[in-house]
């Protein structure tokens, strides 16, 4: 193992012929804290976790340092080919130690240091999405040779086109934390009824204190307050005919 990463579709070793120096890893990002002095009292009043319920991210910013291999061509082509495709852009990441998820932001070339010899060092800076994402989305197929049979999740068989049968009573379907990963996030939901109606969903995550019914016409729809995070267990309650998909990317730090 070169320890390597993949940057959009080239990786570091088998494109470039760069190793890093240490095995990679993206730093840790920051909370974004606020605290208001309460004139008067002791300590100050922590309103950080008071618009979402949650801790909120800055952006992962750092560097990785990559020793230049020797023997494979003109080291300022590799140089240039590198500053071409990576220097500015916006891409997705892949280590080849984590590789069921991608980190997304943008990288940079800091430059390439031939002062230690007998190789050079190429330093690429990145600032990225606090959470790393899942490669498959919750309702993607899942596939057979890279899956974890220890700790993989088959997503699509929970997310993909449950039936919903009674326009009368509710179809529940509760999940655990883990089926949906740890990253807040708002899924779409594909609806597709059988009599064009339309299907009533009602969500509830009672770590947010949510519990919200909505109707959802045929097609997909984002409801910017089912949010899922944090919660044991949340359960969606669907009322109608069809089927509705429940459609995310799963992510952590």
């Amino acid at each position: 193992m070169y320890h390597s990463i993949t940057f959009g579709d080239k990786n570091t070793y088998e494109d470039w012929h760069i190793v890093p120096s240490s095995r990679p890893v993206f730093v840790p990002p920051q909370q974004k804290t606020k605290y208001l002095d309460i004139p008067g009292a002791d300590g100050s009043l922590d309103l950080s976790e008071a618009f979402s319920g949650y801790p909120v991210y800055e952006n992962r910013e750092g560097s990785f340092e990559f020793i230049v291999l020797n023997g494979f061509g003109d080291w300022a082509k590799r140089y240039s080919d590198i500053m071409w495709y990576l220097h500015g852009k916006t891409m997705r990441a892949i280590l080849e130690d984590d590789p069921f998820y991608f980190y997304e932001g943008r990288f940079s070339v800091e430059g390439w240091d031939s002062t230690q010899p007998p190789r050079s060092v190429l330093t690429i800076n990145y600032s990225v999405n606090p959470y790393k994402w899942g490669l498959e989305s919750s309702i993607e197929d899942w596939k057979w040779d890279p899956f974890n049979f220890y700790t993989g999740i088959i997503r699509p068989m929970l997310f993909k086109d449950i039936a919903v049968t009674s326009k009368s009573s509710w179809t529940v379907k509760t999940y655990k934390r883990d089926d949906f990963d740890r990253a807040p996030v708002c899924p779409g939901f594909i609806v597709s009824s059988s009599d064009g109606a339309g299907i009533d969903i009602r969500f509830v995550n009672s770590f947010l204190n949510i519990d919200i019914t909505k109707h959802l016409d045929n097609g997909t729809t984002i409801v910017p307050d089912f949010i899922i995070y944090g919660s044991e267990t949340v359960s969606i309650y669907f009322k109608g005919l069809g089927k509705v998909s429940v459609d995310f990317r799963p992510g952590r730090l």
